[in-house]
């Protein structure tokens, strides 16, 4: 089996390998993101995961919204065949991930050390930086926290040169006063970074977090893969296992269509945004809706059923410079929305309004741009509503502004003036492999497809599109199939042609 190859030379500077995972049917999103955000380059992708080059810093990889984790990549290649060999075979096999190509890992670690030695030395350089007041207050603390482990050297004449001393000796010894348990992530990429520096890397901890899908799933279990790779590492490298508290963890994902090996480059998945306090739509589908809005500065933009306000939120940490109006009917949706829009500190950037989606007391022609997640289910039963809702975004949509919409299966139909889907739907909510179901940009699943594939995306949105008609003066012109988890759901961008009665 050949390495897909990659760009390993002298660490991030030359360019390095990643990939991020995505929900299905938000790659093309992500990989719009990864070029405009990161000038990446070799964009490709495979179901449920976007591989890309980039020069980008920490910092930097830290604002993807589209992703739910990053990884370094160490390998990519073709898939294990179970079929037909052994299961000792197949272990051999599995054996030479590390075995074959020793220098990809190297490299990789490498590249990774150096990621996390430039990002200690711009939190040590923000911390330098920091407010004199907030400064002061921490070195207080610190220097109560050494009283209590060492005797108080004699303070020199210069009490701030001292003071600062001991927070770069604070700054080092901070294992000393906390559990492993508690390390926050500048700590343990610290102690990375510590454990590579040795010539033979004998100190590295790692784990292995495994995921099998596929025919292999049913071969082997996780923990029989996560054990071989184990213990190929350690008698490849000389490394030690740790699987509470490990320097570095290793993940391998084993399918049907591709293996990939990768260094989880955060802790904390991408997708889990520090500044919403209580979750609604995935943050990841809502930013993606956001920027198909195409959203610009001094604009006005109503998500009008906004319940927790997470598009409204993602909107704005993303394009400040806007007005922003979330209704609702709910007062718990909007109590809950309130409290979300004070944690991430835009209280002043959105205003709620308790009104109905029917009855918005607006003005015709004065909104830009409408985003909103239409709710469906068994707690949501619009029915027949879906219609009176579409005619009131329209009247207050101005000519040429844009409506990006959530829309269920039922949506679409009702929408559509069909009472029932022509093609049937399973026991999963999603279309039957029936001849005529198509897929709105669902990517291919059988091979990593590269840039060029934007055609392949926009031959399956054209037939997307041309399942639903214009609503009035909305003329659908994108639509993307999206997963909710245990359901799809529909993105579909609209645009205001013209006024209604002309």
């Amino acid at each position: 089996m050949a390495a897909v190859p990659g760009d390993r030379r002298s660490g991030p500077a030359a360019g390095a390998r990643f990939f991020c995972t995505a929900g299905r049917g938000l790659e093309p999103f992500l990989m719009r993101e990864v070029r405009s955000r990161l000038a990446a380059t070799q964009v490709e992708y495979i179901s449920g995961k976007v591989f890309f080059t980039t020069c980008s810093d920490l910092n930097m990889l830290k604002k993807l919204k589209s992703a739910e984790r990053l990884f370094l990549l160490i390998k990519k290649q073709l898939p294990f065949n179970v079929s037909s060999v052994s299961k000792g075979k197949i272990f051999n096999e599995m054996q030479r991930l590390t075995n074959d190509d020793p220098e990809s890992w190297l490299n990789a670690i490498s590249i990774w050390k150096n990621l996390l030695e430039l990002d200690a030395k711009e939190v040590k350089l923000s911390q330098k930086n920091a407010n004199p007041l907030k400064r002061e207050v921490g070195e207080n603390d610190i220097i109560a926290k050494k009283l209590k482990t060492e005797q108080m050297q004699e303070i020199q004449e210069n009490k701030e040169c001292q003071l600062e001393k001991q927070i770069e000796e604070e700054t080092l010894e901070q294992g000393n006063f906390t559990t492993k348990r508690d390390k926050s992530q500048e700590e343990l990429q610290n102690d990375v970074a510590e454990a590579v520096d040795t010539h033979n890397q004998n100190d590295l901890t790692f784990r292995v977090s495994c995921r099998c899908s596929g025919a292999i799933a049913k071969t082997f279990t996780q923990q029989e893969v996560g054990r071989v790779i184990g213990i190929a590492l350690m008698k490849q490298f000389g490394w030690k296992a740790n699987l509470r508290n490990p320097n570095l963890e290793i993940f391998i994902h084993l399918s049907d269509i591709y293996s990939v090996v990768g260094i989880p480059v955060f802790r904390v998945p991408l997708a889990s945004r520090a500044y919403i306090k209580t979750a609604g739509l995935r943050s990841t589908i809502a930013w993606a809706m956001a920027s198909l809005a195409e959203i610009k500065a001094g604009a006005v933009v109503l998500d009008p059923m906004c319940g927790l306000g997470t598009i409204l939120l993602e909107a704005a940490k993303e394009w400040p410079d806007v007005y922003y109006v979330g209704a609702d009917v709910s007062d718990s949706q909007l109590l809950g929305a309130c409290d979300n829009l004070k944690a991430a500190g835009l209280k002043d950037k959105i205003e709620l309004l308790k009104v109905s989606v029917i009855e918005l007391p607006l003005p015709s022609e004065s909104v830009d741009i409408i985003i909103s997640d239409i709710p469906f289910g068994k707690k949501f039963k619009l029915g027949k509503d879906i219609k009176h809702i579409m005619q009131e975004m329209e009247r207050v949509l101005r000519v040429g502004g844009t409506i990006v919409l959530l829309l269920s299966e039922d949506h679409q139909r009702r929408l559509k003036g069909c009472e029932e889907s022509s093609v049937p739907l399973n026991a999963k909510g999603s279309r039957t492999d029936k001849p005529g179901s198509t897929e709105c940009l669902n990517p291919e699943e059988k091979a990593a497809v590269s840039e060029p594939a934007s055609s392949s995306f926009a031959a399956s949105k054209q037939e997307c599109l041309d399942r639903m008609p214009p609503f009035g003066s909305l003329v659908p012109v994108e639509c993307y199939r999206v997963s909710l988890g245990k359901t799809d759901a529909l993105i579909y961008k609209y645009q205001k042609s013209h006024s209604p009665g002309r």
